[in-house]
């Protein structure tokens, strides 16, 4: 893992970028290594326990896959306020082109999550912008940058119309216009349904879509922008087909599982880069962009 200097900084804005720098949390840094720890899985929500072995493999290719596109891959020290979720390492932060904004998970084992990538972000020099407080509730996995002027924020369980107001409020002082999604019911409160569990966007132009899954209204917000829809296979929805990191330049990371939705990518001109999921990212129900928080795109 690179350790990052004290003048390293970060930018948002983007979804689709170069990416150029990320910060990741590895299995062992988010303990499934632990016993104590995978014994608390299911209340996490994990349908069968985190096999660490085989989860810190495939979380090695997908590192390789990052480092081989170019990036500068930086890691989360371990701290006894992570828990198995912390691997996820998206949804405690969003980056900004004027610093990092920490959230407020609304999965309550994961609020101290914040407070840990911020002392990490403070130790190597990246600002930090604001933080989501209470009664708030912000999961940066709700959040996509449509440009660099325009932050379209899902609204559901783990991120509420507070911390909407929390996030706009912090941004509108840079121009920044913060939009409201709503998102569908789904599985349930307890399920891990985000904004970007629905839609990935790919380049400027193109978004991967969950559309039966998505409101009308965020459908008619992304085409009035002209953005085109590649859908996923319908039979690779439970197996998180529509969570695709991109890299620029069309490059993509997706779950090697995903045959369909991977082959739709690929007629479509992208450059798919795969690597197993089935226990970093399926069985706890995130994708690449999950296991990521970029931090520095071109």
């Amino acid at each position: 893992m690179t350790t990052a200097t004290a003048t390293q900084r970060c930018n948002g804005h983007s979804m689709v970028g170069v990416l150029r720098r990320v910060m990741v949390c590895t299995p062992e840094m988010a303990g499934w290594n632990a016993p104590e720890r995978v014994a608390a899985s299911r209340e996490l929500g994990f349908p069968l326990p985190p096999v660490f072995a085989i989860a810190q493999e495939q979380h090695r290719k997908l590192f390789r896959l990052l480092e081989d596109a170019g990036a500068e891959v930086l890691s989360l020290p371990a701290s006894a306020s992570l828990t198995l979720d912390a691997v996820y390492a998206h949804d405690a932060s969003l980056a900004t082109d004027f610093g990092v904004i920490l959230m407020r998970p609304g999965k309550k084992n994961r609020v101290d999550e914040a407070a840990a990538q911020g002392d990490y972000f403070r130790s190597v020099g990246i600002p930090i912008l604001g933080a989501v407080t209470a009664p708030g509730k912000t999961e940066a996995g709700d959040i996509v940058w449509l440009d660099e002027k325009s932050l379209l924020v899902g609204q559901g369980y783990r991120t509420n119309a507070e911390g909407i107001g929390q996030i706009r409020s912090v941004l509108e002082a840079h121009g920044v216009e913060v939009l409201s999604a709503p998102l569908p019911y789904g599985p349930g409160p307890e399920a891990s349904l985000h904004l970007m569990s629905l839609m990935s966007l790919l380049d400027e132009a193109t978004t991967l879509v969950d559309l039966p899954r998505m409101a009308v209204e965020t459908v008619e917000l992304l085409r009035s922008r002209g953005y085109k829809f590649i859908e996923i296979d319908p039979s690779e929805r439970d197996t998180l087909a529509c969570n695709v990191l991109a890299l620029g330049n069309g490059r993509l990371i997706a779950i090697e599982e995903n045959v369909k939705t991977n082959q739709r990518l690929r007629e479509a001109g992208f450059d798919v880069r795969t690597f197993p999921g089935s226990e970093i990212c399926i069985n706890g129900a995130g994708g690449p962009t999950c296991l990521t928080r970029p931090l520095v795109r071109d």
